[in-house]
């Protein structure tokens, strides 16, 4: 049976190619899209206003909601997602604490699955680099990604979340970019994000010492692998009893 479901910035950048990946797909389907942008439709799916969001939810009453946005709008579509009952998956990334602490209150009253990076590629590579880091304890540690132009939030959520993988494994503080005399730290990784152009996502980190450098990295070819994982969690969030999701629960259940 298709899981119904609704997506939030549906006139954006991946918006519109989670729309396109759902059309493409016997197990979702799109019912409905949420945008503050004067659109009526997007391939064929009806959108309305942001601001009718509450509406909408109960008149087209869809089982999920996917959400690449902005943290504002995601808060509001939590909120209104907990009022309805609909699941919610996020894909949106640059929250301050505040707002983690609303969506961890919404999934109190519905399922919240919230990932900063839907790729597959990423979750295998999370793994490895917590193998990586645990067995070259004393290799030195460097960060960096890359993503388009418009992007506003840095480092990029994905970076952040290989930090933190970095951080379960040794007791390292990041530094954020250098300039001047900067010598390194032994306990220090430095983080450094470009903005170019339309890329899609790359990550790199490096481990090195021992006269050897290790490169673990993944790059998006395309914003469709994004798209496919956030349905990939539609589908598998539909139903569930409410809580506080992650994507890896999506690839361990397969």
């Amino acid at each position: 049976m298709s899981t119904q479901i609704a997506v939030n910035g549906a006139d954006g950048r991946m918006g519109r190619t989670v729309i396109e990946t759902a059309a493409e797909r016997d197990d979702v389907t799109v019912v409905v899209g949420f945008d503050v942008a004067d659109v009526d439709e997007v391939a064929g799916v009806p959108v309305v206003d942001a601001s009718e969001t509450a509406d909408a939810l109960a008149d087209y009453e869809p089982s999920v909601v996917v959400d690449f946005t902005i943290p504002k709008s995601t808060v509001a579509l939590a909120e209104a997602c907990a009022d309805a009952g609909v699941g919610l998956v996020v894909g949106t990334t640059g929250f301050d604490a505040e707002q983690l602490e609303t969506l961890q209150a919404a999934s109190e009253s519905v399922p919240v699955l919230k990932a900063t990076n839907f790729s597959r590629g990423i979750q295998a590579l999370l793994r490895t680099v917590r193998e990586a880091v645990g067995a070259l304890s004393t290799y030195d540690l460097e960060l960096m990604e890359t993503h388009h132009n418009d992007k506003i939030d840095a480092p990029s959520g994905t970076a952040k979340t290989i930090l933190e993988t970095v951080q379960e494994e040794r007791d390292v503080h990041p530094v954020y970019g250098r300039e001047g005399h900067a010598p390194r730290d032994e306990d220090e990784i430095a983080v450094f994000a470009r903005r170019a152009g339309d890329i899609r996502g790359e990550h790199e980190l490096i481990l090195a010492g021992n006269d050897e450098v290790v490169s673990l990295s993944h790059r998006a070819e395309d914003r469709a692998v994004f798209a496919a994982g956030a349905l990939d969690a539609a589908a598998w969030l539909a139903g569930r009893d409410p809580g506080w999701y992650d994507f890896g629960a999506v690839i361990d259940a397969e």
